[in-house]
């Protein structure tokens, strides 16, 4: 990397944001370097349109280049993993489900897959039932890596957001008969966020993991499922740990690594656009996803290799 790209962020720094300027809450640099880079996908590596622009790119490569592996964190199910692999140009690990489904891409090897049973699906969703009220459900089957590309189990009246293949289904027919990795929960009259609350207050951790990724609903997971646990297996494969780590999100489904990268002494930085429970919580912000926010950052950290 080369040109007028800043080599080194500062306490209470700036970072020049296209007219925009970003505030960087980060403690001094100096001369600290990540073992490893881990980042959510959409709404903070990929733009709008879901697309890794040349920039970025060229930021990830930079990071490969000095040593540093990309790991990339996401929502997005198996069902999704080719388009995970071009994100991430089919390098090192990527945990997907929200930590649920870990793989080598390289190698094509899965490290973890997890699936919570039906019957402790069913009660789960009947307990948030109980606090918020009647559900849409869709649920992303614990299908064995062989399927894996196979549509969503969507509810009727469910308005998923995405123009991909789903089986559209009746309440009833929703659940499979065997586990899911994960089920998704959309109310007609409760934002995500206080659906997630309400959730919270009646699940607990030992039955499932609740969260939300700004998508309009919340998901329900296999209890220890989160982004933290399904990074652990990738720093254990690099034998990096948390406090080496350099991690970005934007969404309340990012907590969970960004507050173990935090406590361990690594460094979590928010994009512009994150929820702001992800900013209070993170040592940093920098651009958001339209404006390059994770290569502006990398650059100042990496200086020109």
């Amino acid at each position: 990397m080369s040109g007028d790209r800043p080599r080194a962020l500062t306490a209470y720094g700036v970072l020049p944001d296209g007219d925009r300027v970003v505030e960087l809450r980060d403690r001094d640099l100096g001369s600290w370097r990540p073992k490893l880079v881990a980042t959510d996908l959409d709404g903070t590596l990929l733009d709008s349109a879901g697309e890794v622009t040349p920039r970025t790119r060229a930021a990830l490569e930079a990071c490969w280049d000095a040593g540093i592996p990309v790991v990339g964190v996401t929502g997005r199910g198996p069902r999704l993993l080719d388009s995970v692999r071009v994100a991430l140009d089919g390098r090192g690990i990527a945990v997907l489900a929200q930590g649920g489904f870990v793989v080598d891409l390289e190698r094509d090897e899965v490290l973890r897959t997890v699936g919570l049973p039906r019957d402790q699906a069913q009660a789960v969703i009947e307990a948030i039932e109980d606090v918020a009220g009647e559900l849409v459900v869709a649920v992303e089957d614990a299908a064995e890596q062989s399927e894996i590309s196979g549509p969503l189990r969507v509810q009727h009246g469910f308005d998923w957001p995405y123009p991909e293949p789903a089986h559209l289904l009746p309440r009833n027919e929703v659940l499979p008969a065997g586990a899911v990795l994960k089920v998704f929960l959309r109310s007609s009259t409760l934002g995500q966020d206080e659906l997630l609350a309400r959730a919270r207050s009646v699940v607990h951790p030992a039955d499932a993991e609740v969260t939300h990724a700004g998508l309009g609903f919340i998901e329900v997971l296999p209890p220890g499922i989160t982004k933290a646990t399904g990074l652990a297996i990738a720093l254990e494969r690099y034998g990096v740990g948390f406090g080496d780590v350099l991690v970005f999100g934007d969404m309340p489904n990012d907590l969970p690594m960004i507050t173990a990268v935090a406590e361990a002494g690594g460094r979590a930085i928010a994009v512009a656009n994150a929820h702001p429970t992800v900013r209070a919580a993170t040592t940093g912000v920098t651009g958001g996803h339209d404006a390059d926010g994770v290569a502006r950052y990398l650059e100042a950290v990496l200086g020109d290799v």
